[in-house]
């Protein structure tokens, strides 16, 4: 898949991605850029989580505090807020059945077993 293809696919779901990695645990911005990496997503950097973290935290699905660190300066680490675990789980809904429908579609119409 082309760079820009892969690209504009993330930015659709990215948002969905990091409320998914800060429910697992709390974690800094440039620990969710190496979890989503891990996990495929090679595309996320931290230039294009930035701003999402701020829309979520601003959206009051997340908060962020300050952890010090060992390291150098204080880290900010984002947790989930209950608004965002119900979102979350709404969005993973949404996916679910937006997946499920693009397999059908290229499958041509076929029933995706689940």
């Amino acid at each position: 898949m082309s760079v820009e293809r892969s690209s504009q696919l993330l930015k659709g779901v990215l948002d969905m991605c990091l409320l998914a990695i800060i429910a697992e645990e709390p974690s800094y911005g440039y620990e969710m850029v190496r979890k989503l990496h891990e996990r495929g997503l090679s595309l996320a950097s931290e230039g294009s989580i930035y701003p999402l973290l701020s829309r979520l935290q601003r959206q009051e699905l997340i908060e962020g505090y300050l952890v010090a660190s060992t390291e150098g300066p204080r880290r900010k680490y984002y947790r989930i807020l209950p608004d965002g675990e119900e979102r979350l789980a709404v969005w993973e809904g949404e996916w679910l059945e937006l997946a499920e429908g693009v397999s059908r579609v290229l499958d041509g119409g076929a029933r995706v077993d689940r």
